[in-house]
């Protein structure tokens, strides 16, 4: 991904302003009267509002509505944020101070909730853009998106996955691919075009701290009956993180997978068509269950504190791997106490 100049210039801009204290964000802007014209970022002098740099015109927005919020000004895309956890992660983090972008394959639905937010949290801090994580250009444009309209990417939360359930008889390759390549291939295209942004942050001022943040499973750390496919793109997607976290440490980047338990109310569950509750029963993991609700009183009964994982939960991890300077290459647990760590 080649970075335009016009980027490059709004991520120095956010950087240099960041570096002063001041916290922002930066967008592009038509020309207009009142610029400051200077030859780089690096003139700033702190109380700008629109600058002009080689007849390209940039607004610095301060916002402080957020002031002292966990993620005061963090530039966060969430991927298949309008649905599921996702959506769920979205709500936390904004209402912590993030700037969001909501990237998702439903477009309609990602507009929709992005204006509902833009409602109750002020126009500018979110948009929604199209994205198909498995597709190189997809992933390009989304990362090229988030630059464009907040001047950087602090925080990538990799949460867009499918699961689908079925046993090696039932299990065919153009099935198995696609959750491979959501759930995996995605991650290495989100993370390969967001740390070219992180490091480029990073070039402009040492201290800067950037996240990556894969939204794993619990079955990412103990294999899945009949659900090997999904299984198999989570044990996958924590080695990336190991191997990300090396790679990238050295600019300040960290990398940290999150574990959830069953997230049993969101659609990946209970969604009446395609839902697992209904793969489950279809596919018999539940020995003895007539029904797909007694699948679902099963699951709920593996769970020592009795209920399944919420949003809130894996938003909570998030918002400790962005504070915790001193953590990395780490498989989280949030699963009620389901699946503890050896």
């Amino acid at each position: 991904m080649e970075v335009c100049e016009v980027c490059q210039n709004i991520i120095a801009i956010r950087m240099a302003m960041l570096s002063k204290g001041i916290s922002c964000y930066v967008k592009s802007v038509p020309p207009c009267e009142g610029a400051k014209k200077m030859d780089c970022a690096c003139k700033l002098e702190g109380d700008e509002k629109v600058i002009e740099i080689n007849g390209n015109y940039f607004e610095i927005v301060r916002d402080d509505k957020y002031a002292g919020k966990r993620l005061n000004n963090k530039i966060a895309i969430v991927t298949g944020g309008a649905q599921g956890f996702g959506k769920g992660i979205v709500d936390e983090i904004i209402a912590e101070g993030a700037l969001v972008c909501i990237a998702d394959f439903n477009d309609a639905l990602a507009i929709k909730v992005a204006g509902e937010l833009e409602e109750q949290f002020g126009k500018g801090r979110v948009f929604a853009v199209k994205a198909d994580v498995s597709n190189e250009e997809s992933v390009q444009n989304m990362v090229k998106a988030t630059v464009a309209a907040f001047g950087g990417v602090d925080i990538l939360v990799n949460n867009a996955g499918i699961a689908r359930a079925g046993s090696l008889e039932e299990m065919d390759e153009k099935t198995f691919t696609m959750v491979t390549n959501v759930n995996y291939k995605a991650y290495f295209l989100c993370t390969k075009y967001v740390s070219m942004v992180m490091k480029m942050q990073f070039a402009c001022n040492n201290n800067y701290y950037a996240d990556i943040v894969q939204i794993s499973s619990k079955s990412g750390l103990e294999g899945s009956n009949k659900n090997f496919a999904y299984a198999g793109s989570k044990f996958g997607g924590i080695g990336l993180t190991q191997s990300f976290a090396k790679e990238l440490c050295p600019f300040k980047i960290k990398v940290n997978s999150i574990c959830p338990g069953n997230y049993l109310d969101g659609p990946l569950w209970s969604d009446p068509e395609k839902g697992l509750f209904k793969q489950y029963f279809e596919a018999g993991k539940v020995p003895g269950a007539k029904s797909v609700e007694d699948v679902r009183k099963h699951y709920m009964s593996l769970v020592p504190m009795n209920r399944g994982c919420f949003p809130k939960d894996v938003a909570k991890a998030i918002m400790y791997c962005v504070e915790q300077e001193y953590e990395t290459g780490q498989a989280i647990p949030v699963t009620g106490g389901q699946v503890m760590l050896n």
